[in-house]
């Protein structure tokens, strides 16, 4: 099976991290706060202490990634860091990508992030992995919909890794 990468590994993603795993999936969660890694690792998951604002921090979590889960449609934090985080951060991390393993890309376009930010990231995803000619999928279910979050998600994970 693939190994997945979440990007933003916190509650929600967790579950989702442990949907994976029963498939057979092995799974890495990034978080930016050490003292998180205990709830990731208790979920089966590979904790990995990254900040998503230093792409160059994320580079070794890439190793041996089939897909990204990119799910931060709901991070916090000052407006100019969130706009960074969907923008300028997000297009050096899918540029950092081109010459990894990923061969697939989830990006999560709905959340409280602003919807402006979310929509230029979606749109940053899709140019970037046509050119590259990696599959990718839009998560545009609203998270607070838990289970209906969680079956996209786990949809939208499998449906880039059977493309081709």
């Amino acid at each position: 099976m693939a190994r997945c990468l979440i990007i933003g590994c916190g509650c929600r993603a967790r579950t989702l991290g442990g949907e994976l795993l029963a498939r057979g999936h092995a799974v890495r969660g990034t978080t930016r706060d050490p003292s998180r890694a205990g709830e990731i690792e208790a979920a089966g998951i590979e904790a990995v202490v990254d900040d998503p604002d230093r792409v160059a921090t994320l580079t070794a979590a890439l190793d041996h990634v089939s897909v990204v889960c990119i799910l931060l449609g709901s991070a916090s934090g000052d407006a100019d860091a969130l706009a960074a985080l969907h923008a300028s951060r997000l297009a050096m991390l899918l540029h950092r990508m081109v010459d990894t393993t990923v061969r697939g890309v989830v990006y999560e376009a709905v959340g409280r992030v602003g919807p402006e930010w979310l929509s230029a990231g979606a749109e940053q995803v899709r140019s970037a992995c046509e050119d590259a000619r990696i599959p990718y999928a839009l998560l545009d279910t609203d998270p607070s919909e838990h289970r209906a979050w969680l079956e996209a998600a786990i949809d939208a994970v499998e449906r880039v890794l059977t493309a081709r």
